[in-house]
């Protein structure tokens, strides 16, 4: 196992900067996912560490080694790509034993790094096929079992799932959490959905363009997300956001105007916002409830969606670029054209301040 730091990590190609000044440190037998959406560096991030990407400027370290001009074959690393990338020609014991051979590895050492990996990923009975009799999933444990051979210090997973459909996503995600639980090693994993980040992650690097953004554990991130790229980002649906004008502030709460009139009570500390603010109020779909009678809204439902368990209705309001979106129980009855009135908590609210910036919840609400 090892940790691995990065310190002001710079990356870019001629005049155009990808990484800016990237300070992070992931401890040892840490399971960290860097999520972000598509372009917002979290790849070439990745390939910095494995040694695929030449640092422009800062300094990285694993396990405490600077390894800035260590080749990638000399840095205790093993990477997974979304590719499988397995020899079509040869069997899966053999894509297993390949790079183990040439090192020069004995046989025995070979056979018994072989058999070890493919019992921990359950396709010992596989080992004579060859990919393309294998599913999806069971390439993968392939390209899986080919890094753990290696024995390195640290795993990189580049978007290991993204060529799976849904169902064996939902599975391998599963297997990811059960193989880090039995390794016990450093893993580092590289996605563009959140769920994957939200059920893998002892913590999360959320990204955006070459900028880390928060790192936290998922529950951080949902419950106190640092600004408005956070908060809109961690969530599904996502939060809703909707532009506000303060009318009065203090460190326990705020009061704001809507813009249809309605005032709303936030529990958070505004003491450094005054009266006249333009902000930004969120609140997530799973919080609106028709439950209560404080800081009611009554909403016009454009669009429905009954998915079993929940039910989405999306509304129109005032002060909103999309529709203010709303997360209902399974069994409600509502469609389209009909009216809604309802609740935000006050202690389930969140403002944002005219550069993004959350404001803190009042320390008696996060106790």
């Amino acid at each position: 196992m090892a940790n691995v730091k990065l310190s002001g990590v710079s990356k870019a190609y001629g005049t155009a900067t990808i990484l800016h000044g990237v300070d992070l440190e992931i401890r040892d037998g840490e399971f960290m996912v860097f999520v972000g959406p598509s372009g917002c560096g979290k790849s070439t991030l990745l390939r910095v560490i494995a040694g695929l990407e030449d640092i422009t400027n800062g300094s990285l370290t694993i396990n405490d080694r600077l390894v800035n001009d260590v080749p990638p074959a000399e840095r205790g690393i093993a990477m997974v790509f979304q590719s499988y990338a397995l020899y079509p020609h040869m069997s899966l014991y053999d894509n297993m034993a390949f790079g183990l051979q040439l090192a020069k590895v004995p046989k025995d050492e070979i056979d018994r790094a072989v058999q070890q990996a493919a019992k921990i990923l359950n396709i010992e009975h596989l080992l004579q096929r060859k990919p393309k009799d294998l599913s999806g999933g069971q390439r993968q444990r392939v390209a899986i079992g080919r890094a753990i051979v290696r024995k390195p210090e640290v795993f990189l997973f580049d978007e290991p799932l993204s060529n799976l459909d849904a169902a064996l996503r939902v599975r391998m995600r599963y297997e990811f959490a059960k193989l880090h639980e039995e390794l016990k090693t450093t893993m580092v994993y590289v996605t563009h959905d959140q769920v994957e980040a939200m059920t893998l992650a002892d913590r999360i690097v959320v990204l955006n363009v070459g900028r880390v953004e928060q790192v936290g554990t998922p529950l951080e991130l949902y419950e106190h997300p640092d600004n408005l790229f956070v908060a809109g980002f961690i969530g599904s649906p996502r939060m809703n956001f909707i532009l506000v004008e303060l009318l009065q502030a203090s460190a326990q709460e705020a009061l704001v105007q809507l813009g249809n009139g309605a005032q709303i009570r936030c529990e958070v500390d505004a003491s450094r916002a005054k009266p006249g603010d333009k902000l930004t109020l969120g609140v997530r779909p799973e919080h609106l409830t028709t439950q209560g009678t404080e800081n009611r809204i009554e909403v016009g439902v454009t669009f429905v969606e009954n998915l079993g368990s929940t039910t989405h209705a999306y509304c129109d309001f005032p002060g909103m670029e999309e529709a203010l979106t709303c997360e209902l129980g399974g069994g409600t009855r509502v469609r389209a054209g009909t009216r809604l009135s309802l609740c935000l908590p006050a202690e389930k609210t969140y403002l944002f301040n005219a550069t993004g910036q959350a404001m803190r919840r009042h320390v008696a609400q996060e106790l």
